[in-house]
């Protein structure tokens, strides 16, 4: 674990793999941590350098004040790139994740060895509907969200049968700061890539919960379609598709990045 301390914030992040081997950048959804993502550090850290961060306002990283936008948290992967001296990375992000990684494709696909975006959308929800959270965050806290982000994120069958694990996420979920939920809540709500995802050249594997409310299987599709070298595939579950199919997931995300 280390931590880059940058003007106005610092990051925390953690390294594991082979120093020569190719780099492989994960990142999270709104209101996780680094955490998330241990099924496929395990798996892929043999293979690859894998770094796993948690992006500003989550986790132990600091939480700037403000609102944030996708412009923001597109630069802070690309701050930890450059302090870690990686000229390319491939990059998996989920959610708000996956707009971060879009808006690389976007404006740093030089950067890009291919990018994976699992439970995303080109646009995700209303920017109404993101200040309205915002609004109810800042009045009240994570906690009125709890239950409905219990429902979004797993499936009924999987939160019984992982109930420690499940639990263990929403505790983090419960301790990110509000105002970096927040801020991040008004990233999501004004990144809008629909008219942009042909701008995105390198290879990209769009992932499907096939249960999630939040980012169905038809937005992963478009994602797909939209971009230049783009693939799909679904895996069973909701919105933290890769944490309630992690064997459906890493096998997707394997077979793209030795595709």
């Amino acid at each position: 674990m280390a931590f880059l301390e940058l003007p106005r914030h610092r990051l925390r992040y953690v390294v594991e793999g082979p120093a020569d081997a190719p780099w492989l950048t994960f990142c999270n959804s709104l209101g996780t941590d680094l955490h998330m993502w241990e099924p496929q550090a395990r798996a892929f850290s043999g293979r690859f350098r894998v770094l796993r961060y948690d992006r500003r306002g989550h986790g132990l990283s600091s939480t700037p004040p403000g609102l944030y936008t996708v412009d923001d948290l597109g630069a802070d992967v690309l701050a930890l790139w450059n302090h870690l001296g990686i000229e390319r990375s491939h990059f998996c992000g989920l959610s708000i994740g996956g707009l971060t990684g879009q808006w690389l494709g976007v404006h740093a696909g030089e950067r890009l060895l291919s990018l994976t975006v699992a439970a995303t959308a080109a646009k995700i929800g209303s920017l109404e509907s993101w200040r309205a959270r915002i609004d109810q965050v800042r009045d009240a806290g994570l906690q009125p969200l709890l239950e409905g982000t219990r429902e979004r994120w797993f499936s009924t069958a999987f939160a019984q049968t992982h109930a420690q694990q499940v639990e263990d996420i929403l505790q983090r979920f419960l301790t990110t700061s509000a105002e970096g939920y927040a801020g991040c809540c008004n990233a999501v709500g004004h990144a809008d890539f629909r008219d942009r995802l042909a701008d995105i050249r390198v290879p990209t594997l769009a992932i499907a919960g096939d249960q999630d409310p939040v980012c169905p299987p038809a937005d992963l599709q478009a994602i797909a379609t939209g971009v230049a070298q783009g693939r799909h595939a679904s895996v069973p579950g909701r919105h933290i598709c890769n944490l309630e199919s992690v064997d459906a997931f890493n096998a997707a995300l394997a077979d793209h990045l030795h595709a």
